[in-house]
């Protein structure tokens, strides 16, 4: 699975089919059907959003006798990685800075839950350092 970042960006169906996607890890169009909320989309409705999805090579599938196994090729990280780092760039100047405090005022955060978010940031940037 590729874990880069992806240049293509999805529609809100198909991020819905990917979200599926990536939870079950692989599986038929049936099998996403059924991982989806309520006012399920026709079965034929997610086959032909799987054949966008593919593509645009975020899926792949095997044939398993009159059924398609469909599995993803971009990591859900992956994916958010490059939302996020477009979301930074086009909005916010490429400063991570004006993007927190623009959530903090949008979302009313505390300062309490503001430096929480720093301690666990630090922590997890510790932690990728020590792993690699």
């Amino acid at each position: 699975m590729m874990k880069g970042l992806v240049n293509a960006q999805l529609t809100k169906a198909e991020e819905q089919i990917m979200q599926a996607l990536w939870e079950l890890e692989q599986g038929t169009v049936q099998d996403i059907r059924d991982r989806l909320e309520e006012a399920k989309p026709a079965r034929t409705t997610v086959a032909t959003v799987l054949t966008i999805l593919e593509n645009k090579g975020f899926v792949s599938h095997i044939s398993q006798g009159r059924a398609n196994i469909y599995k993803p090729l971009i990591s859900k990280e992956g994916y958010s990685k490059s939302q996020l780092s477009g979301l930074l760039k086009n909005y916010f100047n490429n400063s991570f800075a004006s993007m927190a405090s623009f959530f903090a005022r949008e979302n009313n955060y505390s300062i309490e839950e503001l430096d929480l978010l720093i301690k666990d940031t630090k922590e997890e940037l510790n932690k990728e350092k020590n792993n690699k």
